[in-house]
């Protein structure tokens, strides 16, 4: 006489393992084609050292931030939101304008990073700037 013990039966590892792999080649899948957003910054297209640009003094902006953070322009004193829309309006005039920022090495940091932001956003193209007193 044969005695049968009940057997356990199997796992089938198609069942389990398909669903878990096919999860997890759809997350690669999204986050290989997810678009990331990566802040830039600011770009600055930098010359070549040894490049010479020549500038018509007509065409040229020049704006002063002192070593409080206020800008000046033509001896008169702006804050940031008067500076950008003077900015703006210069260069809709001549859009060929190059803004020269000189700036006081005391001058605040921020306030160096929000005037080369204000010339970003008025669409000046052709921007400088130099620390004054510097080598």
């Amino acid at each position: 006489m044969n005695i049968r013990l009940p057997r356990k039966k199997a796992v089938d590892p198609i069942e389990s393992g398909s669903l878990s792999d096919l999860a997890f080649l759809l997350i690669i899948y999204f986050i290989v084609i997810a678009g990331f957003n990566v802040n830039a910054g600011f770009l600055l297209n930098v010359p070549a050292k040894d490049s010479r640009r020549v500038v018509n003094t007509r065409d040229l902006l020049k704006l002063r931030l002192d070593a409080s953070g206020a800008f000046s322009l033509d001896g008169r004193q702006l804050d940031l939101e008067a500076a950008e829309l003077a900015l703006t309006d210069a260069v809709t005039a001549k859009p060929n304008l190059t803004v020269l920022l000189s700036i006081d090495p005391e001058c605040p940091w921020q306030q160096v990073v929000d005037a080369v932001a204000a010339a970003q956003r008025s669409k000046a193209e052709n921007f400088s700037f130099r620390m004054e007193g510097g080598s």
